[in-house]
């Protein structure tokens, strides 16, 4: 994935996040020289896997198959940590983030504003045993395969643990939220396809921001 295609998304990313007038907090926005000037914080928020991602999944088409998101909080499942994680979504128009699934991580997917978030789960590929054949849409049951589940600004989906999923938007960049267990992208995603959580960059002009994994 070229750098100038981060850079973009991530201009894109703070263009909607002022337009909801969403504010992050002031190290969202750290050069390197801030991340060295304060060592101890940038370690603890790296160690918690904070702040910046952009990925196309080893795709090389971030338009179709991507996604950008901001970890605002997470833990670490150590004893005394938070064991709750929020991310923010920024999801494009038949933007695709590829079936995968969870075995640590209970999570809502909350959509903020914008188009439709479609989302598909599937029983083929589940990382875990599950119970029962319904998902919850709001605290409301709902079938959990067969379809697409079409979700509109203030509403939101349960996703089971260890159960492939993916999504996309509709009609209109789509703003969303996670809110979950703690978060680990390092060990905890388990794609239907052999794809690769984080991408590989090529400098074709500096960095706008650091991505989390990038600190340090």
């Amino acid at each position: 994935m070229n750098r100038s295609e981060i850079n973009q998304a991530l201009r894109a990313a703070e263009e909607t996040l002022a337009r909801y007038s969403w504010a992050l907090p002031d190290w969202a926005c750290w050069s390197v020289d801030d991340h060295r000037v304060n060592a101890s914080q940038s370690k603890w928020l790296r160690d918690r896997q904070l702040g910046w991602d952009v990925t196309d999944f080893g795709s090389g088409a971030f338009a179709d198959r991507g996604l950008t998101l901001f970890c605002v909080r997470n833990g670490t499942r150590s004893p005394g940590e938070r064991p709750y994680a929020e991310k923010l979504l920024f999801v494009g128009v038949d933007q695709e983030t590829p079936f995968h699934a969870h075995k640590q991580k209970l999570e809502d997917i909350i959509v903020r504003g914008g188009g439709t978030l479609c989302l598909e789960l599937i029983p083929d590929g589940a990382v875990l045993e599950t119970a029962g054949t319904t998902v919850r849409i709001d605290g409301m049951p709902a079938p959990m395969f067969g379809h697409v589940h079409r979700l509109t600004a203030g509403q939101s989906i349960t996703v089971p643990r260890g159960v492939q999923h993916r999504f996309w938007g509709e009609k209109a960049p789509v703003f969303a939220a996670e809110v979950s267990q703690c978060n680990d992208d390092l060990t905890d995603n388990y794609f239907l396809e052999p794809l690769g959580r984080f991408s590989e960059i090529l400098e074709d002009e500096p960095p706008y921001r650091q991505l989390w994994n990038e600190v340090g």
